[in-house]
């Protein structure tokens, strides 16, 4: 009631300057300061004033519900952020050990395989030796067998150059002597 009371202050004050009497209605401005208040009395009977205001209470609701909305969802995406940036630390230090393992891994392969491949080394300048060993041993058999062979045949030229018929039946005689001896035939 004090808002229309105080309406009609700022209302009625032009009108009250006019001249001639103000409650009258060939004045044209007690007539649309009547019409005025009629038509705000009409208003506040019809409720607009309620209407407008549950609308704007409803209006305001809505905008609170969006923003509310709108705080949880940046809530929610700053939690999902906070989430993804979490895992993605995680994966990070996942793929660093995963890379440091495999370093490893490779380090110890490439000693492991330095290691075979010195025992593999070794093992055919072993085979490599021995190959040696035996082609020397049989070389030096080769050797011998081929002098033996040779002493052999010149010994056989000598004899058979020095042996003469006497020489022949003597060695024979001793020879059969020698076996008589041995078998004690006598």
């Amino acid at each position: 009631m004090k808002k229309l009371a105080v309406a009609l202050t700022f209302v009625a004050s032009p009108a009250l300057a006019a001249e001639g009497p103000f409650f009258s209605l060939h004045n044209a401005e007690f007539v649309v300061t009547i019409s005025f208040i009629a038509f705000l009395a009409l208003l506040v009977y019809l409720r607009v004033p309620g209407k407008l205001m549950a609308m704007l209470d409803k209006r305001a609701a809505g905008i609170k519900a969006d923003l509310d909305e709108a705080r949880a969802l940046r809530e929610e995406a700053q939690t999902v952020l906070a989430s993804y940036e979490r895992k993605q630390k995680e994966v990070q230090v996942q793929a660093e050990r995963i890379v440091e393992t495999a370093k490893a891994e490779a380090e110890t392969a490439a000693a492991k395989a330095k290691d075979d491949l010195k025992v593999a080394i070794a093992r055919r300048l072993a085979a490599a030796d021995d190959q040696i060993e035996s082609a020397k041993a049989g070389a030096v058999k080769e050797v011998r067998d081929r002098a033996i062979a040779v002493a052999v045949e010149a010994a056989r030229d000598v004899i058979v150059r020095q042996m003469t018929e006497q020489t022949s039946d003597k060695l024979v005689q001793d020879a059969i002597g020698e076996v008589r001896g041995k078998l004690h035939l006598h």
